[in-house]
């Protein structure tokens, strides 16, 4: 005991630097620990999302809507993409079989274009038997957000509501998410005949989770502004 004694009367801070040190080790383990929980929490809402994402792109569409709201994807000079051509057949099939009365295209255009998808989506099918009376259009819309929120415009002043989404099954939750943020009653019909397939769909998936994992924390008007 003397010695102990003589050692602290010696250097009486080595007691208080020890204190110091391990207090300050504890704390680095809890910021640590907390960093790793948040990370893990991060992870399972991420997961949970791309679940929901695939989920959603395997629903079936109502037996009845007021609309078919088809979402636009690329053209070229007028013709229809193959992946703009898939999600106009799928429209085109609920439309011939009285899923609703009216057609919605949508989609804007690039500045280089001569037409807009909205366009070649109504010539598409005006060709093959809509009536044109039957057919709704939103052509300014840049991106899945604008489009909804323009569709929800028309359709408001149409005194509708009830939509059924047209798109390709990646594309479908984050659509389904905007449709209701603008005030839309929407439910989904992805398309069965995608050219999006196999890997090239599961990296969009993954990139579309992200997305709706995003958009229901910021919004997904918000979430527009810094994605386009």
């Amino acid at each position: 005991m003397a010695v102990e004694t003589d050692v602290a009367a010696v250097d009486p801070g080595t007691t208080a630097r020890d204190r110091s040190h391990r207090a300050g080790r504890r704390t680095v383990r809890r910021i640590v620990w907390g960093v790793a929980l948040v990370g893990a929490l991060l992870a399972v809402y991420y997961l949970v999302t791309l679940f929901q994402v695939w989920r959603a792109g395997k629903e079936e569409g109502p037996a009845s809507a007021e609309v078919i709201v088809l979402l636009g994807a690329a053209q070229y000079d007028g013709t229809p993409s193959p992946q703009l051509d898939a999600r106009l057949d799928h429209a085109l099939d609920l439309w011939e079989q009285g899923v609703a009365p009216l057609l919605m295209v949508t989609g804007g255009k690039l500045p280089a274009d001569r037409f807009t998808e909205a366009e070649a989506s109504r010539t598409y099918l005006i060709e093959r038997g809509v009536p044109d009376a039957a057919i709704l259009r939103e052509d300014v819309g840049r991106n899945t957000y604008e489009s909804l929120d323009e569709a929800a415009d028309v359709l408001a002043a149409e005194g509708l509501e009830e939509v059924v989404l047209v798109t390709d099954p990646y594309h479908s939750l984050r659509s389904k998410l905007i449709a209701e943020e603008v005030g839309l009653d929407a439910s989904l019909s992805p398309t069965p005949t995608t050219v999006v397939t196999g890997w090239s769909s599961f990296r969009r998936e993954v990139f579309e989770a992200g997305g709706v994992a995003i958009g229901r924390v910021l919004g997904f008007d918000r979430l527009s502004d810094f994605t386009g």
